[in-house]
């Protein structure tokens, strides 16, 4: 089958073409922009372009399919072009749903948690030896692709985005995969340059219930408020399974999942992390894993990448870096990590970097956020302000935000990171947290691994 992308550069665009490639399919693509690593990626299986821009004249008519990424503009010359072809124009979720329309759909939604309840049931099934289709949100260890594709395979799981589709299809990603097995995390308000209200991001949830098959099932977060309202709620046909966080214990710096068999070691820790696997357990024995094979697989999954991931260690100190942006998971992480190291000092560092975050009525919603930590800093960049062509923040709007005297807000890269190699990482122990979904500007990880 003959498909283009247009802007194959993306994370998630890259990675449906050389699984696509992969498949024996004949992939072309192109994009104005193309960084690492999807620039390498693409060049080992011969699929980066020869020339940067949109080249309207390769689209042909015998381009069996045209899929469009979230980068393109309406105005796309080759999209311009491919239309007035009459091809078929695929978003991303689209062409995803086609290529599993045949299979037992497992999609993991909600504001939090996606990436890392995905992870575990891919880890689980690996561990057991279940062969699974899957589209996930982050590089996995021992997995190569972030989008694996095959024609035998009887289940695909598929990290449910709330995000747009495309610039010419407005609806959100998951309300395209009409799962036959669907989890919500969590619901908390996220987006709000697409979804304005509150109300209306919920909606989005509200209808990707509606959306599950005729006979499927609903797993859900009940310790969410927000969840338990909206799956309760729903009336379609649908089998409801709620889940909870599970006992457990931390014990000299390891978690201890309480299990039927006793307590388990595990490599995950904090509420949130146990909470999203007990998801991920349900999931798996939807799909016919029994709870014993999964406990036994879960305890050597050590987390997906930039998910609480610790890039260092020594008798003393320690250092974690984590996707976390929106308020709540900000909170969680933050009280994780103090729960994990109790007797260390926790300096925890948040980049204000997506829409939501630079926003200024948005900020309320970070209140007390960083409280678990015995160091809160903020860094934002004005120039990021900028780009986004946003109304520029102060730093009295972030202190009032944090509600907490004590924070420490940088807006310069260079004293950032100044103050961190600074720190005095001494022999009481340190705790160095850096939530971000950005790089604080130009901040080299290799470097603070050093410094630990």
């Amino acid at each position: 089958m003959r498909t283009h992308f247009i802007a194959i550069g993306g994370a998630a665009m890259h990675n449906l073409a050389l699984a696509l490639f992969d498949k024996g399919y004949n992939v072309t693509g192109s994009d104005d922009a193309i960084f690492e690593p999807s620039r390498t990626r693409l060049d080992k299986k011969g699929l980066l372009p020869a020339e940067l821009g949109w080249f309207p004249e390769r689209i042909t008519p015998d381009i069996e399919a045209v899929i469009l990424g979230m980068h393109a503009k309406a105005d796309n010359p080759e999209l311009l072009r491919a239309q007035e072809l009459g091809l078929t124009i695929y978003s991303y979720p689209e062409f995803l749903y086609e290529q599993s329309k045949n299979k037992t759909r497992v999609v993991i939604g909600g504001s939090h948690g996606k990436t890392t309840i995905t992870s575990m049931i891919l880890h689980v099934m690996r561990y057991n030896n279940v062969e699974v289709d899957y589209m996930v949100g982050a590089q996995l260890e021992g997995f190569d692709n972030m989008v694996h594709l095959t024609e035998d395979n009887d289940f695909i799981v598929l990290e449910g985005d709330e995000y747009l589709s495309s610039p010419m299809d407005r609806r959100p990603k998951f309300h395209l995969y009409q799962p036959n097995i669907a989890l919500i995390s969590g619901i908390a308000w996220d987006h709000i340059n697409v979804f304005p209200t509150y109300e209306n991001y919920v909606e989005q949830f509200e209808i990707f219930i509606q959306k599950i098959s005729n006979g499927g099932i609903l797993i859900y977060n009940e310790n969410d408020p927000e969840v338990k309202r909206v799956a309760e709620a729903a009336t379609n046909p649908i089998r409801k399974i709620p889940y909870n966080t599970p006992e457990y214990t931390v014990s000299n710096g390891t978690t201890l999942l309480e299990t039927p068999e006793g307590p388990m070691p595990i490599e995950v820790f904090g509420a949130h992390n146990l909470n999203n696997l007990a998801g991920a357990k349900w999931v798996c024995q939807c799909m016919g894993v029994d709870e014993a094979d999964f406990y036994e697989a879960i305890a050597t999954f050590k987390g997906a990448s930039k998910r609480l991931e610790k890039i260092a260690e020594n008798g003393h100190n320690v250092a974690y870096k984590d996707f976390a942006h929106s308020p709540s998971k900000v909170a969680a992480t933050t009280r994780a990590v103090k729960e994990q190291y109790p007797d260390r000092t926790l300096i925890a560092c948040l980049e204000l970097h997506t829409y939501s975050s630079l926003n200024a009525e948005f900020l309320k919603e970070y209140r007390g956020a960083l409280d678990a930590a015995d160091v809160a800093v903020v860094f934002y960049s004005p120039d990021a302000v900028k780009i986004k062509q946003l109304e520029e923040v102060t730093y009295d709007q972030i202190a009032n935000a944090f509600n907490r005297e004590d924070l420490i807000i940088y807006t310069n890269p260079a004293a950032f990171k100044q103050y961190l190699y600074e720190l005095k990482y001494d022999t009481k122990g340190v705790a160095l947290l850096l939530m971000s979904s950005g790089n604080y500007g130009g901040l080299d990880f290799e470097e603070v691994k050093n410094l630990i």
